[in-house]
């Protein structure tokens, strides 16, 4: 069984689901994971923030506009009347009234979640409408609030999901087609939860893990994952192999196509996954699997929204149990940290979640004094840098000769080499490095 996970630039109009579906036809068992339409999912987040800043009637509005555009929609990818019209009442009643109810009262953080879960559900009850009304293709309409599931520590509950889903299955013998939602699921609690922004990506993976997928396929609009962030950097081309580790160092780091998390359990089951543009169907994308080839750099991605602290102490000099104690503090505050550099009597470190950052300076201070930089970025080059034998390092650090360094990582990951650079240096940085690592 292969796993086909479309994101919302692939099903954002008619014409996309249209070309959609015939790219999943096929005579061998498929599930299609769809996402929300493109700019589904931001209109949602917009109604729950008005709704919780007690603006009701904007947030009406607001859902009724994006109702209406649904409609349009149904209409266009319906052509018989009778067929729209029946659409439109069901999505209706599944998807927008829950929405309207809960403009009643104050809406809940389990309120605002059964919003933003509706931007896959409607999408793919539309899109199985299509499939099965119009192209009177057999196809089967999974519902993912039935199988994916966080545990108790908000984490996938993978035996869950490999039961419930095979039950799913088990109920349509001799089915080849089957349509779900990406990034929705239930807590542990049973209640409507998702898998935080482009976790359709992960559902994907999840699923693909929960079958034994033979293959995991991510469509996007862009062909593959490229070099360089192809936004600010001119003349990037897609990498064609990625190792798992590759890829999850580059997901982590900043590229765009791929959800950070996606990448680990199709790696813990050895399941390729593999990078294809729904505009471009016939190009090869990227390949990630356990291979990994022989370029000492593949590629470059950026994490913007860092913040860097440093913490000196001249009580760290010979004293064992001092990082313990200092890591300590974030793990308190369950805040993760990127990139640590150590000298005898400081410690710098990167964080991207800033949410408990005065309470992790307040501990902070009683190590010594603490220093806090701003608007920072991660750069991370990727590739096979297991034996350091190609001068790599001296190419990386001879193309950002003119670019401010704030820390160095190398020798973490074989796969690795990172720099923080100030955000306003990134672009220059990005191009600089293309310059000196990728043109010939």
């Amino acid at each position: 069984m292969k796993i086909l996970k479309f994101g919302g630039t692939s099903v954002g109009s008619a014409e996309r689901m249209r070309a959609v579906a015939n790219l999943i036809q096929a005579d061998e068992p498929r599930i299609v994971v769809l996402s929300a339409m493109s700019g589904t999912t931001n209109a949602l987040v917009s109604i729950a923030k008005l709704l919780f800043a007690g603006e009701v009637v904007a947030a009406t509005s607001q859902t009724e506009i994006l109702r209406q555009q649904y409609h349009i929609v149904a209409h266009e990818l319906l052509p018989d009347p009778a067929l729209a019209a029946e659409a439109t009442r069901h999505l209706d009643t599944t998807c927008f009234r829950p929405i309207f109810d809960l403009m009643r009262g104050a809406l809940t953080p389990g309120g605002e979640r059964l919003i933003l879960a509706q931007g896959e559900l409607l999408s793919t009850q539309l899109f199985h409408r299509y499939v099965t009304q119009v192209r009177g293709q057999e196809a089967v309409l999974l519902p993912a609030l039935a199988f994916m599931r966080l545990d108790k520590d908000e984490e996938p509950d993978a035996e869950f999901m490999k039961q419930h889903l095979a039950a799913e299955l088990a109920k349509h013998p001799g089915q080849q087609l089957f349509i779900t939602q990406g990034y929705i699921c239930r807590n542990a609690a049973g209640e409507i939860d998702n898998l935080k922004r482009g976790g359709s990506d992960y559902s994907a993976s999840l699923i693909g893990a929960a079958v034994g997928a033979e293959e995991i396929q991510i469509w996007t609009d862009i062909d593959g994952l490229h070099n360089n962030d192809p936004r600010v950097v001119e003349q990037t081309y897609p990498i064609r192999e990625l190792s798992f580790d590759e890829a999850a160092e580059l997901a982590y780091f900043g590229a765009k196509i791929l959800h950070p998390s996606s990448v680990l359990p199709a790696r813990q089951h050895n399941i390729p996954v593999r990078l294809l543009n729904t505009m471009d169907p016939a190009a090869p994308g990227t390949l990630i699997s356990a291979r990994t080839g022989t370029e000492p750099i593949k590629a470059v991605a950026a994490k913007d929204g860092l913040v860097a602290i440093n913490v000196k102490s001249s009580r760290m000099l010979l004293a064992h149990g001092f990082l313990h104690r200092l890591f300590g503090v974030f793990e308190r505050h369950r805040t993760s940290i990127d990139l640590v550099t150590t000298s005898e009597v400081a410690v710098s470190l990167t964080i991207d979640d800033t949410s408990h950052l005065p309470a992790i300076l307040e501990e902070l201070r009683t190590f010594g004094i603490v220093e806090v930089d701003h608007n920072l970025t991660i750069i991370c080059l990727v590739g096979n840098l297991i034996q350091e034998n190609h001068g790599s390092a001296h190419l990386v650090f001879q193309a950002l000769q003119n670019i401010p360094v704030r820390m160095i990582s190398y020798g973490g990951s074989p796969n690795n080499i990172s720099v923080l650079v100030q955000t306003a240096d990134k672009t220059r940085a990005l191009n600089a490095l293309n310059d000196g690592l990728f043109r010939k």
